[in-house]
């Protein structure tokens, strides 16, 4: 398959560029970037062709793979996928509701397939214990605190005028709701906090009945920096391993996925009808956290 990349990034260069030149099934044909000279140095690290606009890479492939901005990557990813094709896109998918229906509209309607790049829940160890999780059932409570610390000297997402301007609600936020929806899951009704230092505090309702609590930020403190989760009920406390970080790894998998069911397998767990859900539940707690009240998904 044929694929563009969209966006010259930390991300690009840490798993984007690397996943599509060395997947056995994949050409990668050319990047796109909004500085013409970091879309060349990318292209050209990777054997590829540096693009200067965005319709033309568009035209030349099979699928795009998108490494920006989600209020950048909404607008290219319904251009592609109203020309036909197959999208790789990076989390969340769109800031607003309007946008990612608008993205699973266009790619409906054309049959198309899609991926969204949640990173560690295309890694086949966690994949197998969710799949275990969801088996087991009587699930009531889930918890996840993803504390991070991008804002300094020696971390290239630091850079990154997005994730400071939206913080962890909308960069680790879908992480951590790629855990817990399907195991709990559609959310019903958000009820958020903002606290010091970009912490976000947010309590999910369940359509279940089940409540997830999770706390977020990519601005802790160094030494306050942790990943952790874990799901609660008559199984006893279930905690979710921890796992390397695998970027390359985990794209190609998604990879795949993508292939497979533009080929006519199955749609991926995590295409981009998975990422309007997870749009719909941090619109709703943006909402929240900004009235001050319980704020209804979708």
């Amino acid at each position: 398959m044929r694929f563009g990349l969209f966006g010259t990034g930390p991300w690009a260069h840490l798993a984007h560029a690397p996943a599509l030149a060395e997947h056995p099934d994949v050409e990668f044909v050319g990047v796109w970037g909004r500085n013409p000279g970091k879309a060349a140095e990318l292209a050209d690290r990777h054997g590829a062709r540096a693009y200067a606009h965005q319709d033309d890479l568009i035209a030349d492939v099979d699928a795009i793979a998108v490494a920006l901005p989600p209020d950048v990557q909404a607008p290219l990813a319904l251009r592609a996928a109203r020309a036909g094709r197959h999208l790789l896109l990076d989390k969340p998918i769109a800031f607003t509701n309007a946008e990612a229906a608008a993205i699973v509209a266009a790619v409906t309607e054309r049959d198309l397939a899609s991926v969204v790049f949640f990173t560690r829940r295309l890694m086949p160890q966690l994949a197998e214990f969710i799949a275990g999780a969801v088996a087991t059932g009587g699930w009531i409570e889930g918890r996840v605190d993803h504390f991070g610390s991008i804002f300094t000297g020696d971390n290239p997402f630091g850079a990154s005028a997005w994730r400071r301007e939206s913080g962890g609600l909308w960069d680790v936020g879908p992480h951590a709701l790629a855990l817990v929806l399907p195991v709990l899951g559609p959310v019903t009704e958000v009820a958020g906090l903002a606290g010091p230092r970009d912490m976000t505090h947010l309590l999910l309702r369940h359509a279940g009945g089940a409540i997830s609590n999770l706390t977020l930020t990519v601005d802790a403190p160094p030494a306050a920096e942790r990943e952790n989760a874990a799901f609660s009920g008559d199984a006893g406390v279930l905690a979710v391993p921890d796992l390397p970080w695998q970027p390359i790894e985990a794209l190609q998998t998604g990879l795949g996925q993508l292939m497979a069911a533009a080929a006519g397998g199955p749609a991926s767990e995590f295409d981009v009808r998975f990422g309007a859900e997870v749009t719909a539940v941090l619109v709703a707690a943006q909402e929240s956290i900004q009235s001050g009240r319980t704020a209804t998904v979708g």
